[in-house]
């Protein structure tokens, strides 16, 4: 089996890619697999790391409102088209998987224009401009979210397939996982804004700190991503507050023992990308849920309403977040059982665990009709 990724710029578009493709590799370890990307997104790093090889096309994506920079991003299609076409020849795939990002419109359309079977994964509950017109042009999309359906109204065949997740998210218990980080029976809550940080999340949260913190009824995991440990630590400090002083609180820079921490999680504080979101739901975790407006489209948003509106996340807009209104609402969740319960139930009744074996499955069936 040939199989073709293009996807990149952001690590929700190229982990997905990933995840599948060591499915791939562990279903048959016979398949070649061949990543495509741009040389300024994180696939530069990511794709390599993994263990796969990547090629390089020069693409730049359109703006939605009137510039000179699509002027350029028109000639540089067809110059990423071309390209697509030269690599395709070159490493003859029997698929092309797209999972987002304007690098897979050109490799993508390439290939369907010859006929060789397609499939696109939308990460998020509102898809992306060149994820809705490649669905139109592809054999298949899959899709995260049910709430994506409507959106792509002329696809040839739309499948639920949820997103692929890390295997490894599975293999712990809640139990097991509080017992190896040294938990007690307090509520556990975990605050992260992603690798690099939130800082409007970081500054709520050292007030949630503030004003919860010397209750000692809960247990926090604060990461504030690499670039705002230094500063988020120098805050608290000036506040008294230090690891000696609230013995419930571990500020880190970043998790790297994320499956242990999630699985023992009581309660999750965070931004809502596709990738987040979907793990909390496959592990049936309450969340409190602060969108990032930097992303395009406002998809963050879209994605945490769709928690909200299944009773499984709090929503607060970064316009709406404040420290005390976040210390109340976490107070509020972890002395309220029930109601953490039901988001739980909530929460888990809207995950799909096998979402890399649903789309493995896709792809073999694309090929026996082929």
């Amino acid at each position: 089996m040939r199989i073709l990724f293009a996807g990149g710029g952001t690590a929700g578009h190229i982990n997905p890619a990933i995840a599948v493709a060591k499915y791939l590799m562990k279903k048959d370890d016979k398949s070649q697999i061949l990543f495509v990307g741009t040389e300024k997104g994180l696939e530069t790093g990511l794709v390599p790391r993994a263990g796969f090889d990547i090629k390089y096309i020069d693409v730049l994506g359109f703006k939605r409102s009137i510039s000179l920079r699509n002027i350029l991003a028109v000639f540089k299609a067809f110059t990423a088209y071309r390209q697509s076409v030269k690599i395709i020849k070159e490493f003859m795939p029997d698929a092309v998987i797209g999972t987002g990002g304007y690098v897979s419109g050109p490799v993508l359309a390439a290939a369907a224009r010859r006929k060789i079977p397609t499939l696109i994964h939308e990460q998020n509950v509102s898809p992306g401009i060149t994820s809705m017109i490649l669905s139109q042009m592809v054999d298949a999309v899959c899709i995260s979210f049910s709430e994506s359906e409507k959106k792509f109204k002329k696809a040839k065949r739309i499948e639920h397939t949820g997103n692929p997740l890390r295997e490894e998210l599975f293999s712990v218990t809640k139990a097991e996982a509080k017992v190896k980080l040294g938990l007690d029976s307090r509520p556990f809550i975990v605050a992260f804004g992603g690798s690099l940080g939130a800082k409007r999340l970081n500054e709520a949260i050292i007030e949630l700190i503030n004003v919860l913190g010397k209750k000692a009824d809960f247990q926090l995991l604060f990461a504030t991503g690499e670039a705002q440990y230094k500063e988020v630590s120098g805050a608290l400090k000036k506040r008294r507050i230090t690891d000696k002083t609230m013995p419930n609180i571990r500020l880190v820079p970043y998790i790297h023992n994320m499956a242990d921490v999630l699985a023992a999680a009581d309660l999750v504080i965070a931004r809502a990308g596709a990738i987040t979101i979907s793990e909390l739901n496959a592990l049936g975790k309450p969340s409190i849920l602060i969108p990032s407006p930097n992303v395009t489209d406002n998809h963050q948003e879209y994605n945490a309403r769709a928690l909200e509106k299944a009773g499984a996340a709090v929503v607060f807009t970064e316009d709406e977040l404040a420290g005390k209104t976040l210390a109340k609402a976490v107070s509020d969740l972890i002395s309220d059982s029930e109601r953490l319960a039901q988001m739980s139930k909530n929460s888990e009744s809207m995950g799909i665990k096998n979402g890399t074996q649903k789309i493995y499955e896709i792809i073999e069936k694309m090929l026996e009709k082929k």
